[in-house]
């Protein structure tokens, strides 16, 4: 295979909030970031660069909080927990860790007798990686580099392959030979992008020489095959490993990863999308969604427009066409007839992880363009599904976010559940400061209204973001510099308000913009400059796309849950059964038959029929004396999202 040379030295887009590459002048590296370790760089044009996740820096806030009980969750799984099933594999023992042999094991998705065993420890290496960069805490990093160097130890008793699992390879085999697994390829992506973010993120060089033997491991078992038996392969779950072998090719400039990345192609899932068609109904939506990233870096790396197209086009069906109120998707983990949607109203719909994999592939359009809609997705999705994933209580998440009215959240058990869920909840709840801002070679990006600090050393800026937002509806940024800077602010102008005010140093400043774009900001800053933006937020309605008579309410981009209470709630319904892997998948909501759904309100004037309440984010339906707030805060409680709308005016 010959190697094209680039034309253009970008790096890969989501590399470089990790690297911090000045990526408007090529080959061009910020003093003491990580020189050197992209060989292969981005050919696609871009217009907008994420920041070093370093580089931001979250003040308190309901992100912040969920934040740090997700950091207490997972700084307390036992090291040596997370390692027992990979030692177990490869027959490593030490009768000196102390309590080896009789410490408790972990159960759900990671027992013994589960196929996606090991998983977990893959998603927290990646989440440890983000929170060590998120907060600067040497605690994270230390307890990742133990990790790292048991998985290390253990790749070594399997041999010289460089293959290395918590299961056999016998789990592999079978399914290159067409036999029934469960997702081992998903499982193996887990543990390579885990080691990939240490490498990047903790600059451990051992996680990289680990992965690159796995990656070896998997080039010699994989490439000999027939096109035959590849496709019949890959039709088993196998995540985001097409991703990780892009970003390792990337990273090494070794051309055997690509080839790798390539071999994951799924033609029969993805061809229809460079058509033009919409087949995603009876896909296994988390199957799907992850082969579009692999797609996005494909891209970005070649210029390849087919893979462009089929991811735009792969967006747009799935947010436009297949997306509930809240940006997730899904009913039983499948893609359906969205001529439908209102019909798939159920229990078991909004899969969480393809949430958190539908941001991580619009942060790459995002780069691409810097359409102000992928941010309006972003925000609408990331509040209304990941910030109410996780329970405030406890820490505990949901795998589902249902949209059955009367359903309730079913969170995980602190160490008898570990799904999908969990593993990239871990990683979700570690990363809230990716997409606050991005930039250009001339200014900042402020998508997110989130409290929050960034600094640009290279301009030499802090920029300090203060906002009760959503609470609110205005946003403070105030910038500290030494010297004089001349740059472009970007505000974001959501699509969900309109008259946006913006005072400089408290003078209006005159918008001409218009909603869904961005009001520029451009003159030379000076220390203490103050910029405020306030946010008209009203009340509105969606319907679902097939039935105007199902009705959710919304106040800004916040969707509004009405608060249904606890009967029939038997005590321990937050938490599901930890004897069943599937237990999130058969829950039984036991919704009330009295259960009340309807709501009377007038479309064209709808606070006359809703009030907010003394100012807080809490609302009043007063005919039906219903309680309604964002459904983030809504937890160990019946809700509704979407009502059975009925006009009082009939």
């Amino acid at each position: 295979m010959v190697i094209a040379m680039k034309k253009r030295t970008l790096l890969p887009i989501m590399l470089i909030s990790i690297l911090g590459w000045n990526t408007g002048k090529a080959q061009s590296v910020y003093p003491g970031q990580h020189n050197g370790k992209i060989k292969e760089n981005i050919t696609a044009p871009l217009k907008a660069y994420s920041f070093d996740l370093k580089q931001v820096k979250l003040l308190p806030s309901r992100f912040r909080e969920n934040m740090m009980r997700d950091s207490a969750w997972m700084m307390s799984i036992d090291t040596k927990q997370l390692l027992h099933s990979f030692r177990t594999n490869a027959g490593v023992y030490s009768a000196n860790e102390g309590g080896y042999f009789t410490m408790k094991k972990l159960g759900g998705w990671e027992s013994l007798d589960c196929d996606l065993r090991g998983h977990t420890t893959g998603h927290l290496l990646s989440a440890l990686a983000l929170m060590y960069a998120s907060t600067g805490n040497d605690a994270f990093k230390i307890k990742a580099d133990s990790l790292v160097k048991g998985l290390a130890e253990v790749q070594l008793a399997f041999g010289k392959s460089g293959y290395l699992s918590a299961f056999p390879e016998g789990l592999i085999d079978r399914n290159i030979a067409g036999k029934g697994v469960w997702a081992p390829w998903y499982t193996l992506h887990k543990i390579y992008a885990g080691l990939i973010d240490q490498y990047l993120y903790c600059d451990n060089k051992q996680a990289l020489d680990v992965v690159i033997k796995m990656a070896d491991w998997a080039y010699n078992k994989l490439i000999p095959l027939s096109d035959e038996v590849r496709r019949k392969m890959i039709r088993n779950e196998f995540g985001g490993v097409g991703e990780c072998f892009y970003n390792l090719y990337s990273i090494t400039g070794n051309i055997k990863y690509e080839t790798l990345a390539k071999f994951f192609y799924h033609n029969e899932m993805i061809e229809p999308l460079a058509d033009d068609k919409d087949e995603l109904a009876g896909k296994h939506a988390n199957t799907f969604i992850p082969k579009l990233i692999a797609e996005a870096r494909n891209y970005e790396l070649n210029n390849d427009g087919k893979s462009k197209k089929e991811v735009l086009n792969f967006w747009n069906n799935v947010v436009n066409s297949h997306s509930f109120v809240t940006g997730s998707n899904s009913d039983k983990e499948k893609f359906f007839d969205h001529n439908h949607l209102s019909e798939h109203l159920t229990g078991y719909t909004g899969e969480t992880c393809n949430t958190y994999n539908l941001l991580k592939l619009t942060r790459h359009m995002f780069c691409w363009d810097a359409n102000p809609r992928y941010a309006d997705y972003y925000e609408r999705a990331l509040y209304n599904h990941i910030l109410g994933q996780q329970d405030p209580q406890t820490g505990m998440v949901a795998y589902f976010l249902p949209m059955l009215s009367g359903a309730h959240k079913v969170y995980s058990t602190k160490e008898n559940s570990f799904w999908c869920c969990v593993g990239s909840g871990f990683e979700s709840h570690a990363k809230y400061g990716e997409a606050i801002y991005y930039h250009d070679d001339n200014g900042v990006y402020v998508n997110l209204f989130i409290p929050s600090e960034l600094t640009w050393k290279e301009k030499g800026v802090k920029l300090t973001q203060e906002t009760l937002f959503p609470e609110k509806e205005s946003t403070m940024l105030t910038l500290h510099t030494q010297n004089k800077v001349k740059m472009n602010l970007y505000l974001r102008y959501p699509s969900w308000t309109k008259n946006v005010v913006v005072k400089v140093n408290e003078k209006k400043f005159r918008v001409k913009q218009v909603p869904d774009s961005y009001i520029v900001l451009n003159r030379e800053w000076k220390d203490g400059d103050r910029i405020e933006v306030i946010y008209p937020m009203k009340l509105r309605t969606e319907t679902t796309p097939d039935n105007d008579k199902k009705v959710a309410i919304l106040y800004g981009p916040l969707v509004l849950a009405g608060e249904m209470g606890t009967e029939n709630f038997i005590k321990c319904a937050p938490y599901s059964n930890p004897n069943l892997y599937n237990d999130y998948y058969t829950y039984n909501y036991n919704v009330p038959s009295s259960l009340k759904t309807t709501l009377s309100i007038d479309k064209n004037n709808i606070e006359k029929d809703i009030k907010r309440i003394d100012g807080r984010l809490i609302f009043k339906a007063a005919k039906e004396n219903i309680i309604l707030e964002p459904l983030y805060n809504v937890h160990r409680q019946r809700y509704i999202v979407y009502w059975d709308w009925m006009n009082p005016n009939q």
